[in-house]
């Protein structure tokens, strides 16, 4: 008994020593320190949603007080779009250009050996140059871009609205653009109208400053 009397009477005192160590150093407060505060619950605002106009209705639409007394826009495509070239109003369909014909390199071939004997029968009394046709020029984008050296040479260095005049005598306006050296607006128009295709061959006369005659030689035609 004696021993196991002197054990634990050494064993308190040692944990009587530690303790006053612990209250020197103040490791208590240090222990309580480094503990993990406990986390804050944070009540979010609630997510405002923006107002679609499903949630009043189709029929409210955002209009300006000078428009409230017109109709309501439509902005749905029409399978016919009117143009107005000229003197002349038509209505076309849009193209299917995944059906795209493109001429062989023989009739395109022909077509222009047809157009430069026109061309020398015309004579040299007014500046001219043929131009095939290619499918960006008579569907997509109806783009024509004229040789560099005739724009340089007889035509305007600013824009300017050009009448073509076919072999009818009818009239149809197209800009020219002088940077790019070709006609955009209105030229869709002459295309369509003429039903011009791949591997035509036409042929410009400037028999005015801003006026061209123009003839046209079909790809699929001897004459």
């Amino acid at each position: 008994m004696a021993k196991g009397a002197n054990y634990e009477d050494g064993r308190k005192k040692r944990v009587e020593e530690i303790k006053k160590k612990m209250a020197e150093l103040n490791l208590h407060k240090l222990a309580q320190s480094l503990k993990p505060s406990p986390k804050k619950t944070h009540h979010s605002a609630p997510v405002k949603r923006k107002a679609r106009l499903s949630d009043f209705g189709a029929e409210i639409v955002r209009r300006s007080s000078r428009m409230a007394d017109k109709p309501p826009p439509n902005y749905k495509e029409s399978a016919m779009e009117p143009l107005r070239e000229g003197r002349r109003t038509y209505s076309y369909q849009r193209r299917d250009l995944l059906n795209r014909v493109y001429a062989s390199d023989k009739d395109r071939v022909h077509a222009i050996e047809r157009a430069e004997e026109l061309e020398q029968d015309l004579g040299t009394e007014f500046p001219a140059f043929i131009k095939p046709m290619l499918q960006s020029h008579v569907t997509g984008g109806f783009w024509l871009s004229f040789p560099n050296s005739f724009c340089k040479t007889y035509l305007p260095d600013s824009d300017e609205m050009f009448t073509l005049v076919d072999e009818e005598g009818d009239e149809w306006q197209a800009k020219y653009l002088a940077r790019k050296n070709g006609l955009s607006g209105g030229w869709r128009g002459f295309s369509i109208e003429h039903e011009l295709v791949d591997g035509d061959a036409l042929i410009f006369q400037l028999i005015e400053p801003t006026i061209f005659k123009v003839y046209i030689i079909r790809v699929n035609s001897s004459d």
